[in-house]
């Protein structure tokens, strides 16, 4: 095992532990990647946590975790789940970009494409396009 594979170990066996489908692991130039898909949403959050629990910033530039969410089709109602505060929707899928648009904690939004596994591409109930943090995002 690598280095990075021991200090994402949690990462990876919350990962085999939601039963994430065809997951593979693998070190390329110093960053240890982790895809797949999961079934739903719940087990996305599970590989999130685990990963919230080492880094809680999420700012960590030696892992990529690529977990797409399998049977949320385009067009499905996603509940916004944030802490507390309104969840910021943005011009393009970055923490840099403008914010457009909020969704409120509890309020709907709907999926228009899993852009990667860090931001989704959403239309919030008063019809503004842009992308969201995919982690605040719940079917």
């Amino acid at each position: 095992m690598s280095t990075l594979q021991d200090k994402y170990a949690s990462v990876i066996s919350a990962a085999q532990a939601a039963g994430i489908a065809g997951l593979q692991v693998q070190e390329q130039d110093g960053i240890l990647y982790v895809s797949g898909s999961a079934a739903n949403t719940a087990a996305k959050d599970q590989v999130w946590n685990a990963l919230g629990a080492i880094d809680s910033t999420y700012s960590a530039s030696d892992i990529n975790v690529d977990v797409q969410v399998a049977g949320l089709a385009n067009g499905t109602n996603l509940t916004v789940a944030t802490e507390e505060s309104a969840l910021n929707i943005r011009q393009e899928p970055s923490t840099e970009a403008a914010v457009i648009a909020h969704a409120a904690k509890g309020s709907m939004v709907t999926l228009i494409d899993q852009t990667n596994d860090e931001w989704w591409k959403v239309k919030t109930a008063s019809g503004e396009e842009g992308f969201a943090y995919a982690r605040y995002l719940h079917a």
